[in-house]
C-alpha cells in the first residue's frame, strides 16, 4: 500500500547557511496559511526540534539512520507525518555530512534518498553571483540520486543580487530558485544551549517566528514550494517494526512517572510513545513547580534537560529531593538520562563555583564548563545486567552537555562503556534499580529495552504489594 505524503527536506551546503532560520520561516508560513505542519529533524539533535514544536504545535521527530534500522526511520516518519498537510525535514551540517567522509552514511542526503523527498539547498550567496552556480552544480553531481528540486539563498545583499544568482543557478543547474531572504542579523536564530524551553515557554522568541514568516512570505514562493512537497512521489507503507502489535497480556498497566517541565523536557517523542504502546500509563509531574514523586507510580523516568539552569530552585526544594530519595531508596525502577542523571547526584557546581546540593542517591558531583564536555553519537554495552539491558546488549543514542562528572567514591558502577568518535570510556551508574547516565539513549535503537522496563515495574509493584 502507497500514500501521498507532502513532504520537502530544507538541506544546507554546510552548517551556518540559515537552514534553521529558513526553516522555521516556512513552518510558521505555512501554518499562517492554515496548514497542519509536522516537522523533523535528521539527526540527534533536540535543539531544534524544540524550536520546530514551538512554532507548529506538533511534536517534532528525529530522523536519523545511526540509532536505528532505515525501516525504522521511514517508520517514525509515517507515524510523524499522519495527519500532516505537509512536513519539513530540516537537515544537519551539509546535505551530504554524515558518519563516513567517503559515502552519504547518515546524512541528510541518505534520509532525502530514503524518503524520495524533493530536497531545497540553502546556499549562502554572500559575495557571489555566477559561482552560486557551481556551488549548486557541485551538489548535483556528487550524487545524482539526491532529489535536489530547488534552491533558496541566504543572506543576499539586494534583490538585484538575488536575480543575478537566480539566473546563475537556473541556467546552470536546470532547476528553480523559490526564493530569497537578505542579511539581517536580527533574525538569525540564537547558538544557545541553555534557557531555551524557558524561553519558549515565556513567549520570548514567538517575535521572532513571526518576523520569520513575513520575511519568508515576501521572499520565497510558497505556492511553489507547496507544489513541490505534494509532487513527492507516494511512499509504501513501512511495515511496523518499532511499534509492532504487542500481545495483550492480563497484567495491569504499570504506570511510569515522567518528570516534564523546563528543566527535565528532552525525550525522543518515541521513547515515550513506545512505553504507552508497550501499555505503560505515563503520570507527568514537576520537580520544578514543587511537584513530588507521585506515591502510587511503579517507575521513574528522568529526562534531559537544563537542571544547570534552574539550580538554585531544585536545590532549594528538599521535600521534592527527598520524595527522589525515599523511592529510589524504596527500589523504584528508575531510568535518568542527562540532566536527570545530573538531578541525582550529590551536588551541581555552577560557573561561579557554587555548590548546590541535589537528590544525592548517585556519589558523584557535577561541575559546569565553559564549553561543550561532550558532543557526538554513542553507542553504549552494558558492563552488568541493568534495568534496560542485559550484560553486553548495545543501544545508540548521543551526548550533548557543557558539564563534568566527578565520582565522590571510589566504588562507583558504570553503567556502560560507550564508543564514539575519541573512542571507548566507561560512562554512566548503575545500583539495583537505578540506571543513569549522559548518553541520551533512543529506544527505537534496541526496542527491547522498553519491555524490560516495564517487567522491572511490574516486579517492584508485586513486591510493594506483598510488603503491604
Amino acid at each position: 500500500m502507497s500514500e501521498a505524503r507532502p513532504r520537502i527536506v530544507i538541506a544546507g551546503t554546510g552548517s551556518g547557511v540559515g537552514k534553521t532560520t529558513i526553516t522555521l520561516g516556512l513552518m510558521a508560513a505555512f501554518k499562517k496559511r492554515g496548514l497542519q505542519v509536522q516537522g523533523f529533524k535528521a539527526g540527534p539533535d533536540y535543539i531544534d526540534p524544540s524550536y520546530h514544536t514551538a512554532v507548529t504545535g506538533r511534536p517534532s521527530r528525529n530522523l536519523d539512520t545511526w540509532m536505528m534500522e532505515p525501516e525504522g526511520m521511514r517508520e517514525i516518519f509515517f507515524r510523524g507525518s499522519r495527519g500532516a498537510d505537509i512536513s519539513i525535514i530540516e537537515g544537519v551540517m551539509g546535505l551530504y555530512d554524515g558518519k563516513d567522509p567517503r559515502s552519504d552514511r547518515g546524512s541528510t542526503a541518505e534520509i532525502a534518498m530514503m524518503l524520495q523527498s524533493p530536497v531545497i539547498l540553502i546556499v549562502n550567496v554572500h559575495s557571489m553571483a555566477r559561482s552560486a552556480a557551481a556551488v549548486v552544480k557541485g551538489y548535483q553531481l556528487l550524487n545524482p540520486a539526491v532529489p535536489i528540486a530547488g534552491v533558496i539563498v541566504n543572506r543576499a545583499g539586494s534583490e538585484g543580487h538575488f536575480r543575478l544568482v537566480q539566473a546563475a543557478i537556473e541556467q546552470e543547474c536546470g532547476i528553480p530558485v523559490v526564493g530569497w531572504l537578505s542579511r539581517d542579523p536580527s533574525i538569525d536564530i540564537p547558538e544557545r544551549h541553555l534557557g531555551l524551553i524557558p524561553a519558549i515557554e515565556r513567549g520570548e522568541i514567538a517575535p521572532l517566528f513571526a518576523r520569520l514568516a513575513e520575511l519568508v512570505e515576501k521572499g520565497v514562493d510558497l505556492d511553489r514550494l507547496e507544489s513541490l512537497a505534494s509532487a513527492a512521489p507516494q511512499l509504501e507503507t513501512p511495515e511496523k517494526r518499532i511499534f509492532a502489535p504487542v500481545s495483550s497480556g492480563e497484567e495491569e498497566p504499570v504506570t511510569i512517572a515522567v518528570a516534564k517541565d523546563a528543566a527535565f523536557n528532552f525525550y525522543y517523542p518515541e521513547n515515550l510513545e513506545l512505553l504507552t504502546h508497550h501499555g505503560a500509563c505515563l503520570r507527568f509531574f514537576s520537580p520544578l513547580r514543587g511537584e513530588i514523586v507521585p506515591e502510587e507510580v511503579d517507575g521513574l523516568y528522568i529526562g534531559g534537560g537544563f537542571p544547570e539552569e534552574f539550580v538554585r530552585e531544585l536545590s532549594g526544594n528538599g521535600k521534592v529531593k527527598d520524595s527522589f530519595r525515599r523511592k529510589i531508596a524504596a527500589g523504584l525502577p528508575t531510568f535518568a538520562e542527562c540532566g536527570g542523571y545530573m538531578y541525582l547526584t550529590e551536588a551541581i557546581i555552577d560557573w561561579e563555583g557554587n555548590a548546590h546540593p541535589m537528590v544525592g542517591v548517585i556519589p558523584a558531583a557535577v561541575r559546569m564548563k565553559d564549553r561543550l564536555a561532550a558532543l557526538g553519537y554513542r553507542e553504549v554495552e552494558a558492563l552488568s545486567d541493568n534495568l534496560l539491558l542485559k550484560r553486553g546488549e548495545k543501544a545508540r543514542g548521543h551526548e550533548f552537555h557543557y558539564s563534568e562528572l566527578t565520582a565522590q567514591s571510589d566504588h562507583y558502577p558504570p553503567a556502560y562503556q560507550t564508543s564514539g568518535r575519541r573512542g571507548k570510556h566507561r560512562e554512566g551508574y548503575v545500583r539495583e534499580n537505578l540506571l543513569a547516565g549522559y548518553t541520551h539513549l533512543h529506544f527505537a535503537s534496541h526496542p527491547e529495552m522498553v519491555p524490560r522496563f516495564i517487567s522491572a515495574c511490574q516486579q517492584y509493584r508485586l513486591s510493594r504489594r506483598a510488603d503491604t
